[in-house]
């Protein structure tokens, strides 16, 4: 009987756990970033194809993985909501040895993240990323180097997602 009972709890315990992970990633806000999602073929302004962007889930859908290749780049993110901070977070390297730590929020229909401010030769600044869903299901992502007022100070990506 005393088997009986410990393998009972043992059994509601282990479906406890799953059901927890389960749910574990599936709030409005993590979902927030899925139009990312997909393979994606990447354009400049001028409809020039810079490059090849595959966008999934990974972890039980909890982080977003970016792996991106262009002609001289290959590079990877990783992304994910912290439901504690109540932000969305980026961890981007590449083979160029670039490493970007991002932070920000959902807000309006763009998902905005950005750097803290680094130290620069001349000036300081921050990464900021905006990415939006445009018409026909396109998205569009800039990166752009910002003063600490936010003022544009050089655009270091400019792109059009399209479906592959």
């Amino acid at each position: 009987m005393r088997n009986l009972i410990s393998l009972l709890f043992m059994f509601v315990l282990v479906c406890n756990l799953q059901s927890q992970n389960a749910q574990a990633c599936s709030s409005p806000q993590h979902r927030q970033f899925d139009f990312w999602l997909g393979k994606w073929e990447v354009l400049n302004p001028k409809g020039i194809k810079v490059g090849e962007n595959v966008i999934q889930y990974i972890q039980d859908s909890c982080v977003i993985l970016e792996n991106w290749k262009s002609a001289q780049l290959t590079g990877t993110s990783y992304n994910y909501y912290d439901p504690t901070e109540k932000t969305w977070n980026q961890l981007y390297l590449d083979n160029k040895g670039t490493i970007l730590k991002l932070k920000g929020n959902f807000v309006m229909g763009k998902m905005i993240v950005e750097s803290e401010t680094i130290k620069g030769k001349n000036y300081n600044y921050k990464n900021k990323i905006t990415w939006q869903v445009l018409e026909y299901g396109t998205v569009s992502q800039k990166w752009d180097i910002v003063d600490a007022d936010g003022k544009i100070l050089s655009v270091a990506f400019d792109g059009i997602y399209k479906r592959m």
